[in-house]
């Protein structure tokens, strides 16, 4: 089994910034592993975090659904104080999400998993060019060779 381990990814900002998802919990309820990570920023709520889910479930079909969800919780900004001097404490307004799937047969191999995997990735990034395929790693785990991070 993989090792959970801290997730280290940079975002699509103007100028990316790395972020650091570290390893809050795993569990498996009803034949499915569920690991989850928390990016923890000092002065945030820890609900208002962002948050990274990997799940791996097999489908009484026999294909394993894989997915990694990555979840940014966006707060509202806090303008001044009412008529008698209280400022409300900052809340999330709303949440952004994206989440990549994968569906694989037991019969596939793992070759066939990262041909699917990387050319989902490299339509996302838009890359036209040959890039190695990354063969560890969290992802590279989950969908290559079906193994849920413990």
């Amino acid at each position: 089994m993989a090792a959970i381990a801290n997730l280290v990814a940079y975002d699509g900002a103007a100028t990316p910034v790395s972020h650091t998802f570290k390893p809050i919990g795993i569990s498996k309820e009803n034949g499915e592993h569920v690991s989850q990570w928390r990016e923890e920023i000092a002065g945030l709520p820890l609900g208002a975090s962002p948050m990274v889910t990997a799940k791996l479930r097999k489908l009484p079909s026999g294909i394993w659904r894989t997915s990694v969800r990555v979840e940014v919780p966006v707060m509202e900004s806090i303008s001044g104080q009412n008529a008698a001097g209280y400022t409300a404490a900052p809340q999330v307004a709303y949440r952004l999400s994206a989440e990549v799937l994968g569906y694989f047969s037991e019969r596939a191999s793992i070759a066939e998993h990262r041909i699917v995997r990387m050319l989902a990735v490299n339509v996302a990034n838009n890359i036209t060019a040959s890039v190695a395929a990354a063969t560890t790693g969290m992802l590279p785990d989950l969908f290559d060779t079906l193994i849920a991070p413990t």
